[in-house]
């Protein structure tokens, strides 16, 4: 694991937050852009625990982090069904932040950048509140 060792040194000097706390809107999933207008939110509170919208589904759940290790615990949804894009997309976002291990905030573009364990961005989100 020394690529995450050095990309948490390296995001030290990203991250002025001390957590990833704040409610967030998704900019890009895995590389892949999200739908426009699509909401796909991710709020995470202090304690851990996790809340937002899929993009058809609401879901909580929790989120432990220390530092800048962040792990997402398996998530509770609704059931409703969307279109064929709208649920691709949130089946993604969920797959995604199974595979989230750090997390870094970038305070100037007001972003919210996650990271699998080999430092690779997964998700990009921007500053909602």
């Amino acid at each position: 694991m020394p690529a995450l060792v050095a990309l948490l040194l390296a995001g030290a000097a990203y991250a002025a937050s001390s957590s990833p706390s704040g409610k967030w809107l998704a900019e890009d999933i895995d590389g892949g852009g999200v739908i426009d207008r699509l909401q796909t939110t991710l709020e995470i509170r202090d304690d851990g625990i996790v809340t937002g919208m899929g993009g058809c589904n609401r879901y909580a759940g929790s989120a432990k982090f220390d530092g800048a290790a962040i792990k997402f615990l398996p998530m509770a949804s609704t059931r409703m069904a969307c279109t064929s894009a709208v649920m691709k997309q949130e089946s993604k976002f969920h797959a995604t932040l199974e595979k989230v291990r750090a997390w870094r905030v970038d305070e100037a573009r007001r972003k919210l950048i996650l990271l699998d364990g080999q430092g690779f961005e997964m998700m990009r989100l921007s500053r909602m509140d």
